[in-house]
């Protein structure tokens, strides 16, 4: 006998209450189950309490499919022409992407913002909606996708990034993938000593290790990791320098 749909939902908030960075939101959160489909809506605290949340949610039997719908208080409030300004500028900044075309969207019309002067090796296009970002396009390879995803969490105003940036040609995924960009990541944070910090990843989990001279350093590298495309959770064992 299937369970009954208040019955799932019960479930689905009872998995969430027992996370830790989730359970202060579970009252603040609109959760739905039709055929299958569990919906989240609401606002957290951070990028691990939205991911951790959906994991959460996908591990109850009943459930098949996810809809997410969960964005992430901001640092800073600010506008979306703000947010899509500061996002524009720090892609054409990368180095990584200096043969890249950037492009954005203002009032559904795309304005291309650089053409690469020799090669065109990809394209990013950026939309923000409610401090939404959405990224679109083609890029040579997951680094390049994920290096994007962190450069407009970066973005203080950010509520949560869409991420529709295509690879081509397709990569397989892996743990080596993945810890790769984190070790990127953290170099690319001026914030953060990647030098001091080893990091490992297994089925997606990854493990930060290290000494660092302050607890807000601390936590930039573990917010690095988090905004990662792909890292279900972390684990920080980065110790701090008494």
């Amino acid at each position: 006998m299937n369970k009954p749909t208040c019955g799932i939902l019960d479930s689905a908030r009872a998995a969430l209450a027992s996370e830790p960075l989730v359970a202060p939101h579970v009252g603040h959160l609109s959760l739905s189950f039709a055929d299958g489909t569990l919906t989240l809506e609401g606002e957290v605290k951070s990028v691990a309490a939205k991911k951790l949340a959906l994991e959460c949610a996908a591990a109850l039997p009943e459930v098949t499919g996810i809809v997410d719908r969960l964005h992430v208080e901001p640092a800073q409030h600010m506008g979306d022409g703000q947010i899509r300004d500061l996002l524009r500028d720090a892609l054409v900044q990368e180095p990584a992407f200096s043969e890249f075309a950037i492009g954005e969207l203002i009032k559904g019309q795309l304005a291309l913002v650089r053409e690469p002067a020799t090669v065109r090796r990809g394209s990013i296009e950026i939309d923000v909606s409610d401090g939404i970002v959405t990224l679109n396009g083609e890029v040579p390879g997951l680094a390049y996708k994920r290096l994007a995803g962190v450069l407009s969490w970066w973005v203080p105003g950010s509520r949560d990034v869409i991420n529709g940036l295509d690879e081509v040609p397709s990569e397989s995924d892996s743990d080596d993938e993945i810890s790769d960009a984190v070790r990127l990541a953290l170099e690319k944070d001026p914030f953060v000593n990647a030098g001091q910090i080893h990091v490992s990843t297994r089925a997606r989990v990854v493990t930060l290790i290290g000494l660092v001279p302050s607890e807000s350093e601390r936590e930039m590298a573990e917010a690095d990791a988090w905004y990662v495309l792909g890292v279900d959770n972390v684990i920080n064992k980065v110790a701090v320098r008494a």
